[in-house]
C-alpha cells in the first residue's frame, strides 16, 4: 500500500507535535543505520548542555571527539539500555555526560529547569533503513517506519499509523510490527533503542514494548468508551489526538520516562538436573492509559488542594493496580506545591500483598537509584515509629501489624521507654489497596489509634468497616456519616483507596467527587477490562441449576434435537434437590467430564463454593467416593476449609484441611492445584477472594453469594490463560436476577436473558445463510479440512481453508458498512449462543457445530469494525486448542450427522457412530512408552510450541539448512533450554520432567531436532 495513503494523518500529528507539542522536525536523512540513532542531535545536545566537559574532552581527542562520544554511548545502550542511559548518563574517558535533564521536582533550584529547557524532542517521518529480514531472493528489505520520536538523538518511539478511509486500521499496523519489523533490528532491539511502540489509526491506538514477531503482544491505549473499549468521539478532532496532543507532548513524554517507564523484573528458580537455576524474564513496562490518567489527576488535584481529601479509585480487576499504586507512591512522595513545600512529608502503602512490597521497591529504585526511598515495617515497633518520625519517603505495611505494634507502643509508653512517633506539623498520604484484604472494623481501628497520635486522620476505622445497618434508608446513613466524618477529617491527611468492589460506605467516606460529579474519583470498569482482553467475562455464560435443567428437559423429548447418549447422566435428576449432595456431586462430576475436561488443552480446572466448613467436608467425600465408585480417573480434588470440623452425623470424626487432602500442608495447596492431575477445588470460605488460577474455568456454586461477595467469588474465574476462550458458572443456590443484582454497579454488560433458546441457532443459522456471503459449501469444504483425523494441517491444507474464508471475505467487504456489521454481528451473536449451549445442553449436531467452527475462523479474518470499537480475534492458538477439544471430545460426524459418545479414558460405553481416535503424535506416543508417563494430546501443543519457535527463529532455520542432522542437533541442545523457558508457563508438568531428567529431555531434543530439521529442509509437504 503506497505510504502516501497515510500522509495526512501524519501530516497532522507531525502539525500538532511541533506547533504545540514543543518537538522539532528532523529529516530521514540524519539518521544513522548502523548507529540507529541521531548522531548530530546526541553531540549538538552534549555540547550546548555540557560545554565544560565536552571542550576538556575535544582538548584531548580534537577532531575524534565526536566519533569517540557516540562509540562510548553505543557501547553503553548495548550493555544498560536506553531507560537506564537516559537517566543516568554515560561515560566517556572518566567523564559522565547527561543525555537527558529531567523536570525538577520544585522550583528550588532554577539550574536544574534552565537544563530541561535544553532537550531536544524531535520528530521524524518515513525513516528507511536496511532490515535483517530478508526478501524471497535472499537480499535485505528495506523497513521505512511511519514516525520516530527522539530525545536528544535517541530514539524513544516509533509509529505505525493507518487511515481507515485507505481500508487499513491500527490492526494492520499491528500485523506490519508482528511481520515485518524484527527485533534484531538496532531500532527495535529490546531496552537498547525505541521503548514503546504504537500502531494509530483515528479511532484506536495500540502499544507494545518489545518485538517478538508473532508473538509481539500489543496492548489497547484507549480512553474509553460508555465504560467500555475504545474511545469517545471528540468535536471537531480525531478520537485519538489525546496521543500526541497529551500523551507523547514533550513535557508528557520527558514525565513518562522519568517517572512511569521501568523494567520489570520477575525471577523464579528451577529446578534441573544441574542443581537451581534462576530464570529471569523482562518486561518494559510503558503506563496503559488509564494508568496514566489516573496517577496524574490525583497529583495535580493533591498539589492544588493540599492534604485532607478522601479520594476513591475504582479499578477492576485487570487494571494493573500494583503499577499504579507505585507510580502513585513515588509522585506523592516528591510532590511540592505551588510555594515548593512538600505535600506530604511520608507515604504510607498498606496493603496485604506480599508482591506488593517488593515491586514497590524495585520499581521505585529504578527512578530512584537509591536505597532507603521505600521501608518495608518487618522487625518492630520501634521501627515504624522511626519510619513516621523521620519522614521516610514510603513506608510499607501491613493492616494487621496494627494491633500489635498499637500495643506495644501503650506498653512502652507506659513502661517510660519513651518510644513515641512525632507527627506534629506533619502531613501523609495512605494510599489503602483493599483488592485482597479482610479489613475488620478492630484491625482499622488499631490503625486510627495509631496514626491519632497527633491528630492524624481519626476516620479510618469507619471507613474501611464492612459494617452495614440495612434498618436505615441510604439518605440517613449518608447523613449520618458525613456528620461522622466531619468531626473527625484532619487537614493533614489524604487516603488513597484503591478497590474493584467499593461498598456503599466506602463511596460515601472516600467522597472526592470525580468526573461524574460524586465518588469514585477515577474509574476504569470492569466492562472496559473485559472488552480489551484483560479478564474474563465470567457472567457471559452463567445458568442457575433451574435453568440448566430447563434446557435439558427442553430437549428431552425433542426428535430435532440430537443428542451425545454419554450425556444421559446429566438428565437423570431433572428435578434435582440442593440439598441432595449425592445428585449435586453427580451433576457436578458428569458436568465436569463432559465440557470441562477437554477445556484449554484438558487444563482446565473448576471450583466448587460450598456455604460451610462442614458442607465442603462432606462435598469432598461424596466427590471422591462418587469418582471412584465409577471408575473415572484424572479428576483428583482438594479441599480448603480452616480449623478442624466435626461431624454431627458421624460421631467421633473430625476432619482437616490437611488430613483430607492426604498430608498436604495448606501453604502447599496452591502450587500442588496448580499441577495437572488436580482438577477440583472445593472451598469453604477459603480462595474466594485473591487467589489467582489462570487454569479455573469452571465454578460450581453451592452456597448463597449476595453483593460484594458474589463479585468477587465468581471473579476468580476471570484470570486470562492460553487457549481459555470462556468460563462456565453452574448455580444451585442463587437466583440469576440477585447475582446480576450484584455484578450491576461493577459491570456493564447486558445479561444473557431468561430465554436462551436452543432453537434460536437454527433461526441463526438461517438468517446467516440468506445472506449468500457462504453458502454450505463453503462450511462443508473448510470442515473437510479443518476436521480431518491428523494432527497437524499442512501447507497445502492451510491453504484451501484460507481460500475458502478469503473469498467469504471478499464477499463480505462488499457489502455496505451497516450491512457488514449486521452480519458480523449475527456472526458473533451465533457464536456465543452455541458456545454457551454447548457446554449445557447434551446435544450435538454435526450441521451447528461444523458452522461454530467455520464462523469462528471467519471472524478471526474479517477486518475490523471501522467503528472505532476494539475487536478481539481469536488467535491461532486460541483456534488450535479450539480444534484440539472439538477432536477430544470427538464432537462431529461428518459422515451421518448422527450422534456418537465421548472419546477418551473414561468413556461410559454407549452405542453410536465412532470415528477412530486421533492418533497421539509420535513424540508423546514415544515418551508414554518409554518414561511411563500418562502425557495427552493436549500435551503435545507444548511441544508443537516449541517446534513453531524454532521453525521461525531464523538462527535456527539457517543452522538446519546448513548443517547435517548430527551437526543441528548438537546446535539444537545449546540453545533448547531458552526453547523450553520461553514456553514452561504453558506446561509446568513437562517443563519441569525436561529440566530435571535427563533421558527424557535427551529423547525430547532427538525427536524434535528430526522435526524441525525435516520441516525446515523440506517444507511442509
Amino acid at each position: 500500500m503506497p505510504a502516501h495513503n497515510e500522509a495526512a494523518f501524519e501530516t497532522a500529528i507531525e502539525t500538532g507535535l511541533i506547533t504545540s507539542g514543543g518537538y522539532q522536525q528532523r529529516d530521514a536523512a540524519t539518521y544513522d543505520e548502523a548507529l540507529a540513532l541521531f548522531p548530530e542531535d546526541v553531540t549538538g545536545f552534549l555540547q550546548d548542555s555540557q560545554p565544560g566537559k565536552w571542550s576538556q574532552l575535544e582538548a584531548l581527542l580534537g577532531d575524534k571527539t565526536g566519533a569517540t562520544v557516540l562509540d562510548s554511548l553505543v557501547k553503553e545502550l548495548e550493555i544498560k539500555g536506553t531507560l537506564h542511559v537516559l537517566r543516568y548518563g554515560f561515560k566517556c574517558y572518566g567523564k559522565t555526560f547527561r543525555l537527558a535533564y529531567f523536570r525538577p521536582n520544585s522550583g528550588m533550584n532554577p539550574e536544574a529547569a534552565i537544563a530541561y529547557g535544553k532537550n531536544r524532542l524531535t520528530i521524524t517521518r518515513q525513516v528507511a533503513f536496511t532490515s535483517v529480514m530478508k526478501k524471497a531472493g535472499g537480499k535485505n528489505r528495506r523497513c521505512i517506519i511511519d514516525v520516530i520520536l527522539s530525545l536528544n538523538g535517541l530514539p524513544v518511539v516509533t509509529v505505525e499509523l493507518k487511515n481507515p478511509l485507505t481500508g487499513q486500521h491500527a490492526a494492520d499496523a499491528v500485523k506490519q510490527y508482528q511481520q515485518d519489523r524484527d527485533e534484531r533490528d538496532l531500532l527495535f532491539a529490546f531496552k537498547k533503542r525505541a521503548l514503546v511502540h504504537f500502531a494509530v489509526d483515528p479511532d484506536e491506538v495500540w502499544m507494545a514494548t518489545r518485538l517478538k514477531g508473532k508473538e509481539t503482544v500489543f496492548l489497547p491505549f484507549n480512553r474509553g468508551r460508555d465504560h467500555g473499549a475504545g474511545n469517545p468521539p471528540v468535536e471537531n478532532n480525531w478520537k485519538t489526538h489525546y496521543l500526541w496532543d497529551e500523551v507523547l507532548h514533550s513535557d508528557s513524554l520527558m514525565d513518562i520516562l522519568q517517572r512511569f517507564m521501568h523494567l520489570e523484573v520477575k525471577e523464579r528458580q528451577v529446578k534441573t538436573d544441574k542443581g537451581m537455576r534462576t530464570i529471569r524474564k523482562e518486561t518494559m513496562i510503558f503506563p496503559r492509559y488509564h494508568q496514566l490518567d489516573v496517577v496524574r489527576k490525583l497529583v495535580a488535584h493533591a498539589q492544588i488542594n493540599g492534604s485532607g481529601h478522601n479520594y476513591l479509585i475504582q479499578h477492576s480487576a485487570g487494571s494493573g493496580k500494583s503499577n499504579s499504586i507505585a507510580w502513585l507512591a513515588h509522585r506523592l512522595a516528591s510532590l511540592h506545591d505551588g510555594q515548593d513545600q512538600k505535600v506530604f512529608h511520608s507515604v504510607i502503602v498498606v496493603t496485604d500483598r506480599r508482591v506488593l512490597d517488593q515491586q514497590l521497591q524495585n520499581t521505585i529504585y529504578q527512578f530512584e537509584h537509591k536505597t532507603g526511598v521505600v521501608e518495608k515495617i518487618d522487625e518492630n515497633t520501634q521501627q515504624l515509629a522511626a519510619a513516621l518520625s523521620n519522614g521516610t519517603p514510603i513506608i510499607i505495611t501491613t493492616l494487621q501489624k496494627f494491633p500489635f505494634i498499637s500495643q506495644a507502643l501503650s506498653t512502652l509508653e507506659s513502661k517510660g521507654s519513651g518510644v513515641k512517633i512525632s507527627t506534629a506539623g506533619k502531613r501523609f498520604a495512605v494510599i489503602v489497596d483493599e483488592a485482597h484484604s479482610s479489613q475488620s472494623g478492630e484491625t482499622a481501628a488499631a490503625l486510627r489509634g495509631m496514626l491519632n497520635k497527633d491528630g492524624i486522620e481519626a476516620a479510618i476505622a469507619a471507613q474501611l468497616s464492612e459494617e452495614e445497618d440495612d434498618a436505615l434508608s441510604d439518605e440517613a446513613k449518608a447523613a449520618i456519616l458525613r456528620d461522622s466524618l466531619r468531626r473527625t477529617r484532619q487537614p493533614n491527611l489524604s487516603f488513597f483507596a484503591f478497590t474493584a468492589t467499593p461498598k456503599f460506605k466506602t463511596k460515601i467516606l472516600f467522597d472526592e467527587p470525580g468526573p461524574s460529579g460524586t465518588s469514585p474519583f477515577h474509574e476504569y470498569s470492569m466492562r472496559q477490562a473485559i472488552e480489551e482482553g484483560f479478564i474474563m467475562d465470567v457472567l457471559q455464560n452463567y445458568t442457575t441449576y433451574k435453568r440448566f435443567f430447563g434446557l435439558i428437559k427442553q430437549v428431552e423429548n425433542d426428535p430435532e434435537v440430537p443428542r451425545k447418549k454419554a450425556a444421559k447422566a446429566l438428565s437423570r435428576y431433572l428435578e434435582l434437590h440442593p440439598v441432595n449432595i449425592d445428585q449435586v456431586v453427580s451433576v457436578i462430576v458428569e458436568h465436569f467430564r463432559l465440557y470441562v475436561m477437554s477445556e484449554m488443552g484438558g487444563r482446565a480446572k473448576a471450583m466448587v463454593v460450598t456455604g460451610s466448613r462442614l458442607a465442603a467436608v462432606k462435598y469432598k467425600l461424596a466427590f471422591d467416593r462418587y469418582v471412584k465408585d465409577n471408575g473415572y480417573s484424572g479428576i483428583r480434588s482438594l479441599v480448603a476449609f480452616s480449623g478442624s470440623v466435626e461431624d454431627p452425623d458421624d460421631p467421633g470424626a473430625s476432619y482437616t484441611e490437611v488430613s483430607m487432602n492426604d498430608g498436604l500442608a495448606e501453604s502447599e495447596l496452591p502450587e500442588t492445584f496448580e499441577r495437572d492431575d488436580y482438577r477440583v477445588l472445593l472451598v469453604a470460605e477459603k480462595y474466594q477472594t485473591g487467589f489467582d488460577q489462570p487454569l479455573l474455568q469452571t465454578m460450581y456454586v453451592v452456597k448463597r453469594l449476595a453483593g460484594v461477595q458474589a463479585v468477587q467469588t465468581l471473579s476468580r474465574l476471570n484470570r486470562m490463560a492460553p487457549g481459555k476462550t470462556r468460563t462456565f458458572v453452574l448455580d444451585f443456590a442463587n437466583k440469576e436476577e440477585d447475582i446480576y443484582q450484584a455484578f450491576k454497579p461493577y459491570y456493564e454488560a447486558t445479561s444473557i436473558g431468561e430465554n436462551a433458546d436452543p432453537h434460536r441457532l437454527s433461526a441463526l443459522q438461517h438468517k446467516l445463510l440468506t445472506w449468500a456471503i457462504f453458502a454450505p459449501d463453503d462450511v462443508n469444504t473448510f470442515a473437510e479440512v479443518w476436521y480431518q483425523g491428523k494432527r497437524d494441517h499442512s501447507a497445502t491444507d492451510h491453504r484451501v481453508m484460507n481460500a475458502v474464508l478469503d473469498a467469504v471475505v471478499a464477499r463480505f467487504c462488499d457489502q455496505e458498512e451497516a450491512e457488514q456489521e449486521e452480519f458480523r454481528g449475527q456472526l458473533t451473536a451465533y457464536r456465543n449462543l452455541y458456545a454457551f449451549l454447548s457446554q449445557i445442553i447434551p446435544y450435538q449436531d454435526s450441521e451447528l457445530e461444523k458452522l461454530y467452527a467455520f464462523v469462528r475462523n471467519l471472524l478471526a479474518k474479517l477486518p475490523p469494525p471501522g467503528d472505532g470499537r476494539a475487536f478481539v480475534l481469536d488467535d491461532e492458538v486460541t483456534l488450535r486448542y479450539f480444534r484440539l477439544q472439538q477432536m477430544t471430545e470427538g464432537s462431529i460426524d461428518l459422515g451421518s450427522g448422527e450422534a456418537y459418545p465421548l472419546k477418551g479414558p473414561t468413556d461410559v460405553g454407549t452405542s453410536g457412530v465412532r470415528e477412530e481416535p486421533v492418533a497421539l503424535s509420535s513424540l508423546v506416543k514415544k515418551l508414554n512408552e518409554r518414561f511411563g508417563t500418562d502425557f495427552t494430546e493436549a500435551d503435545q501443543l507444548f511441544f508443537d510450541q516449541i517446534s513453531a519457535s524454532a521453525e521461525g527463529n531464523e538462527k535456527i532455520v539457517e543452522a538446519a539448512k546448513a548443517n547435517n542432522l548430527p551437526n543441528f542437533s548438537a546446535y539444537l541442545e545449546r540453545i533448547l533450554d531458552e526453547l523450553f523457558i520461553d514456553r514452561m508457563e504453558n506446561n509446568e508438568e513437562i517443563f519441569s520432567r525436561v529440566m530435571t531428567d535427563k533421558q527424557f529431555r535427551s529423547a525430547a531434543h532427538e525427536h524434535l531436532a528430526e522435526e524441525i530439521f525435516k520441516r525446515v529442509r523440506e517444507g511442509d509437504k
